[in-house]
């Protein structure tokens, strides 16, 4: 499971974004190009949004079991629909592949504890989004080599598969920080949910919270 996971971590996702887009660039694709930028880096934008409003109300959110909406998902599926459309040159793969991509890395996230279900249909749904937009904009694919931007793609995702970013960890700790500036997001002015939230992964733990292994 960790290392399917792997492939969709933003170690490898980012540079291979910049990779396929300077390869389409190059090929005279510059409209492939722009909307790919424009599209997943809205994506990113999206999650990362989700991310900080679920995590700076933790005690609001957390009764949903949403904490941390999955960024991994949410890159799989639009990158997966994006190259889809560029394998088979037909705007209708980019949707199926979006779909597989989601639910294959959502189940390793889930899988591996992660992340809870909540949190990867959200990231599947904004992947899914993305690669609608993708389909909406990027227009027909020109006559051009496209085995070589596949190429470079996997070339990538082969080279820096196992490299991790400390994202997580980075929007956290800012997220804990904008909460205290939200009173109505603020843990020690909301009560506790009804039903407990489940374990949260080592990243999502307040530094002033102790985790589980030093013992409460």
């Amino acid at each position: 499971m960790r290392f399917v996971t792997d492939f969709a971590d933003q170690a490898v996702i980012l540079p291979l974004i910049l990779a396929v887009a300077a390869m389409l660039a190059v090929q005279g694709w510059r409209r492939g190009a722009l909307v790919w930028l424009a599209v997943i880096g809205g994506t990113f934008l999206a999650i990362l949004g989700l991310k900080l409003t679920c995590l700076s109300c933790m005690p609001v959110f957390g009764r949903w079991h949403v904490y941390s909406p999955s960024g991994h998902t949410a890159a799989a599926a639009v990158v997966a629909g994006g190259l889809a459309l560029m394998a088979s040159r037909r705007p209708a793969a980019i949707l199926p592949a979006a779909l597989a991509a989601a639910l294959v890395i959502g189940t390793t996230r889930v899988l591996l504890g992660l992340h809870t279900l909540p949190e990867v249909a959200i990231g599947g749904a904004l992947g899914l989004i993305g690669a609608a937009a993708l389909r909406r904009f990027a227009g027909p694919v020109p006559p051009m080599r496209c085995l070589p931007v596949l190429g470079v793609a996997a070339a990538m995702a082969a080279l820096l598969h196992g490299v991790h970013l400390p994202a997580e960890r980075a929007i956290h700790q800012t997220a804990f920080g904008l909460a205290w500036f939200i009173p109505a997001c603020r843990p020690d002015v909301l009560s506790p949910p009804a039903l407990p939230p489940p374990a949260l992964p080592p990243w999502a733990i307040p530094p002033s919270q102790p985790s589980a292994e030093q013992g409460a």
